[in-house]
């Protein structure tokens, strides 16, 4: 909003609140343009909150209920946002047929998201030339796992070579578990490495 006496957008927010009534919801803002001093207010109209569908995993289950949120406000991969079991990170968004990345909420049929509020699961896969030993791991969501890294797992030691996260594969740079799906790595022949994961695997499968 820019100010109506000499059109600055250097606007400083003086006071804000809500109005409710059975028809609408605004928003009335107090404002001071730190460019000539002037105070104004602007009330800006807001649609009401409704429930929308929220479908939720937690590693390797996932489950369905609903979130109120207004459909005045934008939604984006990555918006954090407090449901009943807590905080969720929003992982996609579905308008129609498609998934979005970002959309006002008025066009959102279904929001897809994870919980922030529990350890990341990953799989963790080790090339035994023919034969995987694959591995489910529990680690905080802020850990953060790069190729080249030297780990131990179990009885082998091996370098990471690619992590698969939820858009893409990487080969350089590094990923927070929190996105990544799973990590390839091959054994090396000797005995020093980065980080030690076996207290972190939840199970073991072939």
């Amino acid at each position: 909003m820019d100010c109506p006496i000499c059109g600055s957008d250097e606007i400083e927010i003086i006071n804000s609140k809500q109005k409710t009534t059975k028809k609408k919801l605004t928003e009335e803002y107090l404002l001071k343009c730190e460019e000539c001093g002037h105070v104004f207010r602007n009330i800006i109209s807001l649609k009401k909150p409704r429930p929308y569908r929220l479908i939720i995993s937690e590693q390797d289950k996932s489950y369905k209920t609903s979130i109120d949120l207004s459909p005045s406000d934008q939604l984006e991969v990555g918006d954090i946002l407090l449901s009943e079991v807590g905080q969720v990170e929003v992982t996609g968004i579905e308008v129609g047929d498609k998934r979005v990345t970002k959309s006002k909420l008025e066009d959102v049929d279904t929001i897809w998201a994870s919980s922030v509020e529990i350890p990341a699961r990953i799989g963790f896969s080790v090339d035994l030339h023919g034969e995987v030993d694959s591995y489910k791991l529990d680690l905080e969501r802020d850990f953060e796992i790069a190729p080249g890294d030297v780990v131990k797992i179990e009885n082998h030691i091996v370098r990471v070579h690619v992590i698969k996260t939820q858009d893409r594969k990487l080969t350089s740079g590094f990923a927070k578990a929190g996105v990544i799906k799973r990590v390839y790595s091959k054994p090396v022949k000797f005995n020093n490495y980065d980080y030690d994961l076996t207290s972190n695997i939840f199970k073991k499968t072939k």
